[in-house]
């Protein structure tokens, strides 16, 4: 069951939803003309399926290796894997050139970073990971310390990892106790454990740059007195080649884990090790989001792209394997029974998985779309409202795209039936390795609490009114095209409910913050299903242009008819989120604890 990467969709999206071509006088985006951009999708995808795709089975199967020596070990052939992955300097598309980087716009990159992701989970959280380090470093990094890491991080010579959470300590930071002691040199000595450091110890890169939260004696209690360190595996030589081991850095395990066994997650040990301050003492937590909101974006497509690979595999499974005949009539009237895929059932899940793959797919490369033009845009209002909306989608598409990715990869080895439960067959590790991502970078309810307590209000609902916005903007482009039309109507209707939705939480979160809790997940739903209608639209109104005007190509034909399915089936859900979110916190909350 080979992965193929999703070219057609993937540039159909970049050039026809997106409309890149329409951004060509803006910075970043003058370099990278379509038919450049069309040959770093495939080139990617080429990489993807040859290089990467043939290790996912091995990375699941041998897992890393912790030695005696505190050093961790990948499964064969990653580190030959990760040098090639170097030398394409697929890792630098985005980075600034003053970096080494070409610095093409974000939402080129993403073709290739799903792809990894799909071809490979666990070994595409190796240069993941190195991206947010990167970010936070050249956003806030002294001149010195851009000069000594930007670079090596954006070729992915040298690898990142972001250190926050503490035995008793994951999401409230405020209770984290590793220490930081100045030594009067301009270093600090870090003294701490970290649990859970993905790609915390391993042999794929020369070296590993550790961003450490910590305390600095003396600092206020809770996020108010944490602070930001650089913690190198080798302390870099003033050539910038790898130096002296820091010896206060060791990984003192790993942890045994449901999937994603290609990649090590560590239990990292500090025990005063050489650390030098990033950004302001007691700023750490604003350096943190830097890498978080970046790795929550990048955790969203990890959902995405661990969907895609799944419903691939079922597909396979589904033409292949022979079960029953046809409601209708035999449909292999020569061979001894029908493919499965046949029956409505089937078909059911694979639509469901299909539908929603490729509106996840467009809602995330819009909302990487919107967080390029917060960088290059030239007008200030644009950037500003581009910037607004990546901060209300940020938590949408980290949550929903992971839980859809993990449903879609269920509904993967429901298609494989008894098979799907095999280790024969590689449903069982897409729902494996899938999991994590609802997990990790704050649970999806943290997302949904993020959503609706912060990024809803802030700043007067300003993020929320640009979504209002852009919503109404799209609805009025499609224009008088018959067959768009149930696409207005659908993301007209998802406007209204969200709009509902929202007047229903300013009436009654204030009453009782719990009314807020308890609505919030199926806020973030409605959120969402208004951005799948608004890109569903879009694609829409492009494949039925193309249709009308005769195109061969049957990708238009069959856009429309997933479309379809989205209308009839997925958007819909919105009046369930609607209802179950009005009838407030009394039952949920109802129960003692003790009753439990």
């Amino acid at each position: 069951m080979p992965y193929q990467a999703p070219t057609a969709d993937q540039l159909f999206v970049l050039k026809d939803v997106l409309g890149l071509e329409t951004y060509a006088n803006l910075p970043k985006f003058a370099d990278a003309p379509m038919d450049l951009i069309e040959q770093i999708v495939e080139e990617g995808a080429k990489f993807c399926e040859n290089v990467l795709a043939p290790l996912n089975k091995v990375g699941d199967t041998q897992g890393c290796k912790w030695l005696p020596d505190n050093t961790v070990t990948t499964p064969d052939g990653f580190k030959e894997a990760y040098k090639q992955l170097v030398e394409t300097g697929f890792p630098a598309l985005a980075a600034d050139p003053a970096h080494g980087g070409q610095g093409l716009p974000g939402v080129i990159n993403v073709a290739f970073s799903e792809a990894s992701s799909s071809s490979n989970m666990a070994f595409s959280m190796f240069p993941g990971l190195t991206s947010g380090n990167y970010a936070a470093i050249a956003s806030r990094g002294s001149d010195e310390q851009k000069a000594t890491y930007c670079a090596k991080l954006a070729s992915g010579e040298w690898s990142g990892t972001m250190n926050l959470t503490e035995p008793h300590c994951g999401t409230d930071l405020g209770l984290l106790r590793t220490k930081a002691v100045p030594r009067g040199d301009g270093t600090y000595r870090i003294s701490g454990q970290k649990i859970w450091i993905s790609a915390g110890e391993h042999d794929v890169s020369e070296n590993i740059i550790h961003l450490v939260l910590a305390r600095i004696e003396g600092a206020p209690p809770g996020v108010k007195g944490i602070s930001l360190f650089i913690v190198p595996k080798y302390i870099p030589n003033a050539d910038g080649s790898p130096g002296a081991r820091n010896e206060g850095v060791k990984c003192a395990g790993l942890e045994h884990k449901m999937g994603i066994h290609g990649n090590p997650t560590c239990v990292m040990a500090y025990d005063d090790a050489i650390g030098y301050l990033i950004g302001e003492e007691n700023g750490g937590l604003s350096i943190m989001f830097i890498m978080m909101n970046e790795a929550r974006l990048w955790v969203g497509l990890q959902g995405l792209s661990q969907a895609e690979a799944a419903y691939q595999a079922a597909v396979t499974f589904a033409k292949e394997r022979l079960q029953g005949r046809s409601l209708t009539g035999p449909k292999n009237p020569d061979g001894p029974a029908d493919p499965i895929i046949v029956h409505p059932d089937v078909r059911r899940m694979l639509m469901e998985s299909k539908a929603t793959i490729e509106g996840m797919r467009a809602l995330l490369y819009w909302t990487i779309l919107q967080e390029d033009l917060a960088h290059v845009h030239p007008d200030e209002q644009a950037r500003q409202k581009a910037g607004d909306l990546v901060g209300l989608m940020t938590p949408i598409c980290k949550a929903y795209l992971t839980d859809k990715g993990f449903e879609i990869a269920s509904l993967a080895m429901q298609v494989h039936g008894g098979s799907g439960f095999t280790e024969h067959f590689p449903a069982s590790q897409y729902l494996r390795d899938s999991r994590i991502t609802m997990i990790y970078e704050g649970t999806n309810g943290i997302q949904a609490l993020d959503l609706v307590g912060r990024k809803l209000p802030a700043k007067g609902g300003r993020a929320a009114m640009a979504l209002l916005a852009e919503l109404n903007a799209v609805a009025a482009d499609a224009g008088e095209d018959p067959a768009v039309a149930p696409y207005v109507d659908a993301l007209n209707t998802a406007r209204e409910r969200l709009q509902d939705a929202t007047g229903w939480l300013m009436q009654n979160a204030m009453a009782n913050p719990d009314n807020a809790g308890a609505a919030s997940t199926d806020f973030l739903r409605l959120v969402t299903l208004a951005g799948l209608c608004m890109v569903w639209t879009k694609a829409a109104k492009i494949a039925a242009a193309r249709v009308a005007a005769g195109d061969s190509n049957p990708f238009y034909a069959n856009k429309l008819a997933t479309g379809r399915f989205f209308l009839e089936r997925i958007a819909p859900e919105g009046a369930l989120h609607l209802t179950r979110m009005k009838t407030g916190a009394a039952a949920m909350m109802a129960l003692p604890a003790e009753a439990f």
